[in-house]
């Protein structure tokens, strides 16, 4: 258990660090000073200098942190010319959003592995019924789940649209069915009862898993992860709006995780294997994205918004307003952090295990 947690709290840091060495790499890019490179937070446990910036491992290890020269203020600033603050609008925004592009890139890659080894998603070309209706006409003429329709008056079916359009078209006439079972006749009814369909059959189109060649896959792995990204992260900011609304009325719901419950889930999907880990890690990348993304000191989506300011008034904000700004956005999320994570370690004793816990917050079973 100790070994899976050393792993669970390794990988979260490389997320973090992945995200962090988005800002150190484009910050050296542009000129700017990095101070610091530290895995881990401090106290710092040990630091060794190369070149210009200290790389340090610190206590605490969870994440990591890039420390730029002149980064807020600039009056701490020995070398102006370097330092953050006094870089360009175009620069600084290059440098906030890195972090957020690397995280992206990572869950790329991550849900390319996962695919390129657990096989990709296709959508099938059959028709298969999952549900028949009690009393229906369906289940009178001897329709059964796991029935697969292969045509409908001899007319080939490949999708559930082609399905319900031929359905449709014959509502109230006899009609045959063919199924690998058998061929069923059957007559569709002319209007539906609420919750039904003509037929009272719930059907889908399956999912199969498919390995393509291999020099394919990390090709078609980047693409299928692409996508994955982008449905994720609108998925993510759709619930969003969801958690907004609720804290608005009062409510809170226990799906959200807070640290405590998000390396419990880690920990879960260790457990189930390594593919399904690497999976769960593009998502939590994804997150780590589409979070840093809320305009909410000191996310960069704050810093993000600062620029944006300065660029429509066509001055700088006062330096000190802005550094003010994210130690109390900063403040504010420890204790945010502190009430899930007092929220959650009691629910976690009381279930007595991860899996309980998992099992009582998520839909995973």
């Amino acid at each position: 258990m100790i070994l899976t947690i050393f792993f669970v709290l390794l990988a979260l840091s490389i997320l973090i660090l992945v995200h962090e060495f988005g800002h150190f790499w484009v910050a050296k890019k542009n000129g700017i000073w990095v101070e610091e490179f530290g895995l881990g937070l401090p106290p710092r446990l040990w630091g060794r200098r190369r070149g210009e910036t200290l790389y340090s491992i610190n206590l605490l290890p969870i994440g990591g942190f890039v420390k730029l020269h002149g980064e807020v203020t600039g009056d701490e600033a020995s070398v102006p010319k370097r330092a953050f603050i006094n870089k360009s609008k175009k620069v600084r925004f290059a440098v906030t959003s890195a972090g957020i592009i690397m995280n992206l890139i990572f869950a790329i890659l991550a849900f390319a592995t996962y695919y390129s080894f657990a096989g990709f998603p296709r959508v099938s070309d059959t028709v298969k019924v999952v549900e028949v209706s009690p009393g229906s006409p369906a289940q009178i003429a001897g329709f059964l789940p796991d029935d697969v329709i292969k045509s409908v008056n001899s007319i080939q079916v490949h999708s559930n649209d082609d399905f319900i359009s031929l359905v449709e078209e014959n509502k109230g006439q006899k009609i045959k069915i063919e199924t690998q079972r058998e061929t069923i006749t059957v007559t569709p009814r002319v209007e539906a009862p609420e919750g039904e369909g003509l037929l009272g059959v719930v059907i889908t189109t399956p999912v199969e898993t498919y390995f393509p060649p291999l020099w394919q896959r990390p090709f078609l792995g980047i693409y299928q992860g692409f996508k994955d990204a982008l449905f994720l992260g609108k998925a993510i900011l759709v619930g969003l709006g969801g958690f907004a609304s609720d804290v608005s009325k009062g409510q809170l719901p226990k799906e959200v995780l807070g640290p405590v419950g998000i390396l419990a889930v880690m920990v879960y999907f260790l457990r189930v294997g390594v593919l399904p880990f690497i999976n769960f890690l593009g998502l939590i990348s994804v997150n780590l994205a589409v979070l840093n993304l809320i305009p909410f000191p000191p996310l960069d989506g704050s810093r993000l918004l600062f620029i944006g300011i300065e660029g429509i008034l066509g001055k700088k904000i006062l330096p000190k307003f802005e550094a003010a700004v994210h130690t109390i956005g900063m403040i504010i999320l420890i204790l945010i952090m502190l009430f899930f994570t007092s929220r959650e370690i009691p629910r976690l004793i009381s279930e007595g295990s991860i899996t309980g816990f998992i099992e009582s917050t998520l839909p995973v079973k």
